[in-house]
């Protein structure tokens, strides 16, 4: 049995541990003076994480935005950016949405992430995206752990035969039933979308991630319904409501008596800070809205809440590179999550939150689990949000997916 210590570190949420042993693959011990191993590795003083988590991406579109003259919408808007998606689809094969989101995937990874939930769109009769997102989920499990959701992109009853596509997702193997109920034609029809999401994941015992009321009306309350059927069906923890903009703009009356909702409930909630920043407040002039949910109240009541990049230089969102330390950043400085306690436990809205919404249960810095951890540039929590820290090594499995060198100087500032 191969043994390898890892000294010299600091460990997230192990304050009193500063080596690591794994044994075939696996945390053997954190802890301090483990012994002997067949290879010591010395982290000097760097801050271990357990990997990136990304519960949100759509890698069906990323790179989209970078084919044509024309980067992002002209508008900015959620609507226009499904529309030109929805003509650029028509013509795409299997190969051609293998090679981007590999790419995408190659580009998330560089930057520490190793789990990835990604939304494919179904409203497609070839299923183009699921094939060839269910081919490299195979063929990537080694390296990086995928996880499909069925998503209609152009709706559930708004694209012909919508639902029967979202179940064809399910039946090929995706890994989670999605929705769009506020982009259906009218508020029926995404009440509806909602209940057939829900019967949807009871029949084929699969998770839910719903794309809800991304806008900025704080009329719309699918995320309510979607809480009440999760509630009374004791599925809370198998779901996720992703984006819930408009909650951000509700009053607070309605909000906090929602807030104790999705406590009983135990929902999950996924934000993508910088793309919704983009996104959202299109029709505002002053004061803006920003597109954001009550991440700091989700925070403060135990709410389980993560950050997610979302798009990669699409047809919604031009900008975007896979790295969630720029979404963190972003993230808490959008919700203002900036107190001593907050710097403590931020990293858990990329990691530990987000691997609680997507259900992984060989996850996290414990004896017994996968030895799957990066080490970041920084000697603690608060300087790797402060400096946002490079991620210098990603191991997976005890080896390493990549280790790079810190930053180095052919010449260095000098003011003496």
């Amino acid at each position: 049995m191969s043994t390898k210590k890892f000294i010299n570190a600091v460990i997230y949420k192990h304050d009193d541990a500063n080596e690591i042993l794994v044994e075939n693959g696996k945390f053997k011990a954190i802890g301090k003076d483990l012994g002997p191993a067949d290879e010591v590795i010395d982290l000097e003083g760097r801050l271990v994480l357990p990997p990136y988590v990304d519960p949100h991406i759509h890698l069906d579109y990323v790179y989209t935005g970078l084919e044509g003259d024309q980067t992002g919408s002209d508008s900015g808007t959620l609507f226009e950016g499904i529309e030109r998606w929805a003509e650029y689809k028509r013509t795409q094969t299997v190969e051609e949405v293998k090679e981007r989101a590999l790419r995408g995937i190659k580009e998330q990874m560089s930057y520490g992430t190793q789990y990835i939930r990604t939304h494919v769109d179904v409203t497609d009769p070839n299923m183009t995206g699921m094939k060839a997102l269910l081919e490299l989920r195979e063929e990537l499990k080694d390296k990086v752990t995928l996880q499909l959701v069925s998503f209609p992109q152009e709706s559930m009853y708004s694209y012909k035969n919508g639902l029967e596509l979202v179940e064809e997702g399910l039946k090929m193997g995706a890994d989670a039933v999605g929705g769009i109920p506020h982009s259906e034609i009218a508020r029926l029809y995404g009440e509806k979308s909602v209940q057939q999401m829900m019967e949807l994941a009871y029949k084929y015992n699969r998770m839910v991630d719903v794309h809800i009321d991304e806008n900025d009306d704080p009329q719309s309350r699918f995320l309510e319904l979607l809480t009440a059927e999760a509630y009374y069906n004791d599925y809370g923890k198998y779901t996720a409501a992703s984006h819930t903009c408009s909650f951000g703009s509700a009053d607070d009356s309605y909000a906090y008596r929602m807030i104790g909702n999705f406590i009983k409930t135990g929902l999950n909630f996924i934000v993508a800070p910088t793309e919704n920043a983009y996104l959202q407040g299109r029709y505002d002039t002053y004061p803006k809205r920003r597109g954001i949910t009550r991440v700091r109240e989700f925070v403060d009541h135990g709410i389980n809440v993560g950050f997610a990049q979302d798009s990669i230089a699409d047809l919604f969102y031009p900008a975007g590179n896979g790295n969630l330390m720029n979404i963190l950043d972003n993230g808490i400085h959008l919700t203002q999550l900036m107190n001593d306690e907050d710097f403590k436990r931020n990293f858990d809205l990329i990691t530990y939150n987000n691997a609680k919404t997507m259900m992984l249960d060989d996850y996290g810095l414990e004896e017994g689990n996968s030895a799957n951890f990066i080490v970041l540039d920084a000697p603690d929590v608060y300087e790797a949000q402060r400096i946002r820290a490079d991620v210098l090594a990603s191991v997976r499995n005890g080896e390493y997916l990549f280790k790079k060198k810190p930053v180095e100087y052919d010449v260095e500032l000098e003011l003496d």
